[in-house]
Parts: C-alpha cells; sequence; structure tokens
C-alpha cells in the first residue's frame, strides 16, 4: 500500500518516465513481504535499454525491472535506496522521509 505521495507528484514522475527520463518517485509503503521497509523510490524510464543501463551502473539487475505497466521501474528500498537517493544527489527524498 502506497501513501504520503501526491497526485501532482505522481503524474510529475509519469511523464518524465514517458518522455525517457530516469525519474524517481518516493513514497510510504506497506508490504508484509518487506516489513523493514517503511518507503520505496520508484526509479523509472519507459526506455527500458537506459534503465538497464541506469540499474547496472548501482549492481542492479534487470531482471527486476517492473514491466507489467507503462511505468517500467525498479523498486529502490533499503540501503540501496539510501544510497542511490545520495549518488543522484535526491536529498529532498533523503530528508522529506527521513532516510
Amino acid at each position: 500500500m502506497a501513501f504520503g505521495v501526491k497526485r501532482e507528484e505522481l503524474n510529475r514522475w509519469k511523464q518524465a518516465v514517458k518522455r525517457g527520463e530516469i525519474a524517481f518517485l518516493t513514497h510510504y509503503w506497506l508490504d508484509d513481504r518487506f516489513p523493514e521497509a517503511k518507503t520505496v523510490t520508484k526509479a523509472g524510464c519507459a526506455d527500458i535499454d537506459k534503465l538497464v543501463q541506469w540499474g547496472a551502473a548501482y549492481g542492479l539487475k534487470k531482471e527486476w525491472i517492473h514491466k507489467k505497466s507503462e511505468f517500467p521501474h525498479f523498486d529502490l528500498l533499503g540501503e540501496t535506496q539510501k544510497y542511490i537517493l545520495e549518488q543522484e544527489n535526491l536529498t529532498d527524498h533523503l530528508i522529506r522521509f527521513h532516510l
């Protein structure tokens, strides 16, 4: 279950993904499969090759891309999430979600 994100933020993320940008959306998240995770960052891009290359730079496998929707993305959790947000200079995500 996702919460803590505004419709406007979601729409901006979707538009950036559709344009072929690597786009980030962080929100609060509850999932029984990952009880330690309180947030998730979606790193998305409609250009799958670009997303695969971007992910490989962080050790992410192409098999981890969620391709079922029109918004392909990696779900970033835990220390990987924090590390990538730091490397991408997304301090606003880190501060807002207390990561």
